[in-house]
């Protein structure tokens, strides 16, 4: 998770055909010679030490076993093929994954809505993300994390310092909580780990133990996996009930508004008052399961606005707090709406299948 998120979104080939659309392509890695390398681990083992208490030559000792990927450089630095919205969302919300997502949701039905009480995070939210990250555990990486980190921390200058940082983390992990040798852990190309894709950083401030044996296990146990999603989006500003995202209508003299980040920053009155209001269809996937007149939010609710290429033109939409959490977990905005949207699609197939009281 970028933080959890660096992300790479693996299953379906996010990554790979660069749906999880970053910014930009990422630079090429510039040669790093042997000795440079060295080095490096020479002075990362001696800092790490120093202000962990580890012994630096255990340190030297497990980074030796780290073997280069030149595949892992090649993932990294593959150009972003950046799709608008109107191809984008057909890739992602599919009728396979609504119905895979609701499989998934019958079958650990009791365990998600006790995490969901637990968290206050939809039980349907928690469910695609786990589907979207690794197919509900069935493609978690193929890559030793020792590797992957080892890799990008010293064989790739743009962004070593962010992922050395994660593979000084992930010396730091091991413990009682979460006895598992650096060396003998696999993840992704970019070392994100488990059914939800945690990097180091994230285990270490948002894992959860679940159910209560004493350990984390994001590969094994479901429980520790959901509870370890929920507490993710909570302390990434998750509120409980708060709205997502909602279709925004845009009256012809709307003032021009490019916010920049998808932090909600203004004010829904604000927004109202420069064009853009609520639209009676808001975002469901099924548009009339969710009626205008349910939508009722304090005029000071923090928003702000995003505009994606539709099939049918510009989509603007009026963000919020909760979609700015799921943001946390893949930065694209693209991610974030089609997540909400999919989940909406699972809690409405969900919802038809409950008898009525």
């Amino acid at each position: 998770m970028r933080g959890l998120a660096v992300f790479s979104s693996i299953l379906f080939g996010f990554a790979a055909a660069g749906f999880a659309t970053p910014a930009a392509s990422a630079p090429p890695a510039p040669p790093v010679d042997a000795a440079s390398v060295a080095a490096a681990q020479q002075q990362f083992a001696q800092d790490l030490a120093k202000d962990s208490g580890l012994d630096a030559k255990a340190i030297l000792a497990t980074l030796a076993k780290a073997h280069y990927q030149q595949s892992i450089i090649d993932a990294i630095t593959r150009p972003a093929e950046a799709k608008p919205w109107k191809e984008y969302r057909p890739i992602f919300v599919t009728d396979r994954r609504v119905a895979d997502g609701v499989a998934f949701y019958r079958a650990n039905e009791a365990l998600l809505r006790k995490v969901s009480t637990d968290f206050g995070v939809p039980p349907e939210l928690i469910v695609t993300i786990l589907g979207v990250e690794t197919n509900y555990g069935r493609i978690t990486g193929r890559y030793r994390v020792i590797d992957a980190l080892t890799t990008l921390g010293f064989y790739y200058p743009p962004r070593q310092d962010f992922f050395r940082g994660e593979l000084k983390q992930l010396f730091l992990l091991r413990s009682p909580s979460f006895p598992y040798a650096p060396e003998d852990l696999m993840g992704s190309y970019a070392g994100a780990m488990g059914w939800g894709q945690f990097m180091p950083s994230s285990i270490a401030h948002f894992a959860r133990d679940g159910d209560g044996d004493g350990k984390v296990d994001l590969w094994n146990s479901p429980a520790d996996v959901a509870a370890s999603v929920a507490n993710y989006f909570v302390a990434h500003g998750w509120q409980k009930d708060g709205p997502v995202a909602l279709r925004a209508t845009v009256s012809p003299e709307a003032r021009a508004v490019t916010p920049g980040t998808l932090e909600p920053v203004y004010p829904l009155q604000q927004l109202a008052e420069w064009g853009y209001t609520i639209d009676a269809k808001p975002d469901a996937l099924k548009p009339d399961s969710i009626k205008p007149d349910s939508i009722k939010l304090d005029p000071m609710t923090p928003a702000t606005l995003i505009v994606l290429d539709g099939a049918d033109g510009p989509e603007t939409w009026i963000t919020f707090e909760n979609f700015y959490a799921i943001s946390r977990y893949n930065r694209s905005p693209l991610y974030s709406l089609a997540v909400y949207q999919l989940s909406q699609a699972i809690a409405h197939e969900m919802a038809e299948d409950t008898p009525a009281p």
